[in-house]
């Protein structure tokens, strides 16, 4: 079992820190608050070898893509060095704490907001965009590429099509709305099918996201689609993206109360190998889902 958290929410309401554009890459350029990426990476991992469980590291580069980096002021020369400079941070976290089963991810996130689709791209359209960031990981240390809180089909298939492109092994996390369903409308089967079918099945394993698990829990029918989820990166908060959105305070939820929703998830689909935390979680969330996920398993 492998393991996610979410910093960003923590890192803004718990630690006071601005996030401009949910962008947490910029942090890399201040010395004390890249320290503090550095720190909150090796607590993850001590996390997980208190449960016995390997762990992903994600850079922090969700929101480190070209449209979104030009309206922080960064060019693309800026974002390339920010896309290395992450994945060089988790790495040097990897080879400081040792034999852990650690993999490295250089995540991507949507080119837009992924709650409130808009500039929606064709898939041809999206590879070529999502190229851009995955060519810099294929440099890199990354073992692999990951779309987070994807919200339409077109583009979760262009990032797996530019990971195609330069031989990177990719995953993709679609987010879905209270009802289940994707922001664009469509389920998460006809999601994974319609990736799938135009990618010659070519990502790893998919992943739902940024969602509680009562907005999704039941959608799942048992059939084979089921098979290519690998796991749940869940919300802390029973919110609505649009209610979050807006929010002035941090909704954390019951760390409690997550973890066993999370292992009951697992109980019921023993491959969901892939579990952690999204908006509004942190340690504590990940202390109850890790050991609530291992419990259901023996």
């Amino acid at each position: 079992m492998a393991c996610y958290t979410g910093m960003d929410t923590d890192i803004i309401y718990s630690r006071g820190i601005d996030l401009p554009g949910f962008a947490s890459y910029p942090l890399l350029s201040n010395p004390e608050q890249k320290q503090l990426l550095r720190e909150y990476y090796s607590r993850l991992v001590d996390l997980a070898v208190e449960h016995s469980v390997g762990v992903i590291l994600d850079s922090v580069t969700w929101a480190a893509n070209r449209e979104r980096g030009a309206k922080l002021g960064y060019t693309a020369n800026d974002l390339k060095k920010f896309n290395i400079e992450a994945i060089e941070l988790i790495s040097d976290v990897r080879r400081e704490k040792g034999d852990l089963p650690t993999v490295l991810c250089g995540q991507v996130g949507p080119r837009g907001d992924g709650y409130e689709l808009s500039n929606l791209m064709t898939l041809s359209e999206a590879e070529d965009y999502h190229s851009e960031q995955i060519e810099v990981y294929s440099d890199t240390e990354a073992d692999f590429v990951a779309g987070f809180t994807i919200g339409y089909a077109e583009e979760a298939t262009g990032i797996v099509r530019a990971a195609q492109r330069y031989d990177m092994p990719v995953a993709i996390a679609f987010t879905v709305e209270t009802d289940g369903r994707l922001p664009s409308g469509m389920t998460v089967r006809e999601a994974i099918e319609t990736v799938d079918a135009n990618s010659n099945a070519g990502a790893l394993y998919f992943l739902i996201n940024c969602a509680h698990p009562d907005h999704f829990a039941n959608i799942f029918d048992g059939d084979s689609w089921v098979q290519r989820l690998h796991g749940v990166v869940v919300n802390a908060s029973r919110c609505s993206h649009a209610e979050l959105e807006v929010a002035d305070a941090l909704d954390a939820g019951d760390p409690e109360e997550l973890g066993r929703q999370v292992g009951e998830l697992r109980k019921r689909y023993p491959h969901f190998n892939i579990v952690g935390g999204c908006c509004g979680s942190d340690l504590r969330h990940m202390h109850h889902i890790m050991g609530a996920a291992k419990e259901v398993m023996g």
